[in-house]
């Protein structure tokens, strides 16, 4: 399957909250590749103002859904609300 649309989830978490945030990511990528409808790929990017979340999909409805699921509302969602300092930015792109 060929990625077709991107979920990027941009999240200001302070220095101190990192190793916390990075954990959640850790202890839900394989999960969210293995049981996730059309999740292809999932990678964590770091940068000094902000942390960002790639999520990798078949198509844009999947990455729609993924954002309803029980996995991102009650586990993701979850772990990560209280490490943030701002609301997070949620995009869906599509491969041109």
């Amino acid at each position: 399957m060929k990625i077709t649309a991107y979920l990027e989830i941009t999240m200001k978490i302070d220095a101190t909250n990192r190793p916390a945030a990075a954990k959640v990511y850790s202890d839900y990528r394989e999960p969210f590749l293995a049981t996730i409808p059309g999740a292809l790929s999932k990678d964590l990017l770091v940068r000094e103002e902000d942390v960002q979340v790639l999520h990798g999909f078949a198509t844009v409805e999947q990455a729609k859904a993924y954002l309803e699921s029980g996995m991102f509302q009650q586990d993701v969602f979850t772990g990560l609300k209280p490490l943030w300092s701002a609301d997070p930015e949620v995009r869906i792109y599509t491969v041109a």
